[in-house]
């Protein structure tokens, strides 16, 4: 992995993809104690900056490969944006979803045109099924996050920070990332080394699933003890990569691991106060940003909104307990 890949992979993208802003808001700000400078990948397409990696391996696949068709698994974004990447290349997908992702992003990835099969996280390993599949089917697997054609499409999300925190005299320290397998936080490490290499990376997890800040406290490679139970489905993942975790190693700062309560409180923040639907996983770095200011550091910081894709009922949780404190 290199700042060729990820540049050459923005190419690539180019016109595909929307240039997600940089959002700020007064009111933010006062709450979090610092200048707060939000990316909202949600509003990227599928709902998720997952659109980015799954162009970007997806258009550069051969002719042959392209026409086999492609695989995936994932709970949701990586999902969705492999079955459009798929649809608008014109080929076909198979995505591999664990039966408890939330209905929404099921009945979206199989609306996008995808064959979705449905597997028991807790039991069954998604790894060997995706393998499986691939190989009986003559298909492409696309993994979510150890993959370096997906890593380069993620890390355009670092490039466009770091043009656009230039432009906005943004002197932000770190970058908080939402994080799962890593892909979308090495990525954007790799573009920050090359183009603001001021800017450190934070990996923002949950609570009971904090894979990646264990792994990097501990210089090797930890594993979640459990794959399910969480809100923060999006990026519940058994462990950092392989490709991911010596990049996490070499370029992030210490994890910051954030309660699954402050990442609804963050949803309705993002909600009153930058007029953005974040799901709970995509609000994580959001929330460490607002409720965790004593663990970052600079004047300002930048938190990655990774993803938008939540169930009503999970959303209107969020209002009902925190909109009247915001």
């Amino acid at each position: 992995m290199n700042i060729e890949m990820i540049e050459a992979a923005a190419k690539r993208i180019d016109g595909h993809v929307r240039r997600t802003p940089l959002l700020t808001s007064p009111f933010v700000d006062d709450i979090a104690g610092r200048r707060v400078f939000v990316k909202p990948e949600a509003l990227q397409h599928t709902g998720s900056f997952k659109f980015r990696g799954a162009w970007s391996a997806v258009s550069a696949l051969t002719d042959n490969a392209l026409k086999a068709g492609v695989i995936a698994f994932s709970s949701g974004n990586h999902a969705q944006g492999v079955a459009l990447a798929a649809r608008e290349h014109g080929t076909s997908a198979v995505i591999v979803m664990p039966a408890d992702a939330p209905q929404m992003k099921i009945e979206n990835t199989r609306a996008l045109g995808a064959e979705v099969v449905l597997y028991d996280r807790a039991t069954e390993d998604r790894d060997e099924i995706g393998a499986r599949l691939a190989t009986e089917r003559g298909l492409t697997l696309i993994k979510p996050f150890d993959e370096p054609l997906v890593i380069a499409g993620q890390g355009t999300v670092g490039l466009e920070i770091a043009e656009q925190a230039a432009e906005l005299g943004a002197n932000a320290r770190e970058v908080l990332v939402c994080c799962g397998g890593g892909g979308l936080t090495s990525g954007i490490a790799l573009a920050l080394e090359a183009k603001a290499p001021d800017m450190r990376v934070r990996p923002v997890e949950p609570e009971n699933f904090d894979d990646v800040t264990r792994s990097l406290e501990a210089g090797e490679i930890k594993r979640n003890k459990s794959l399910s139970g969480s809100i923060c489905d999006a990026i519940i993942t058994p462990q950092p990569g392989d490709v991911t975790f010596p990049i996490l190693k070499r370029l992030c700062g210490s994890g910051l691991v954030v309660p699954e309560e402050d990442c609804l409180r963050a949803m309705a923040v993002a909600f009153a106060r930058l007029k953005v639907v974040l799901e709970p996983g995509g609000a994580i770095a959001l929330a460490a940003a607002l409720f965790h200011g004593d663990k970052i550091e600079g004047d300002d910081v930048i938190a990655v909104a990774s993803g938008g894709n939540v169930d009503a009922e999970v959303f209107q949780m969020a209002l009902a307990k925190y909109g009247d404190d915001v």
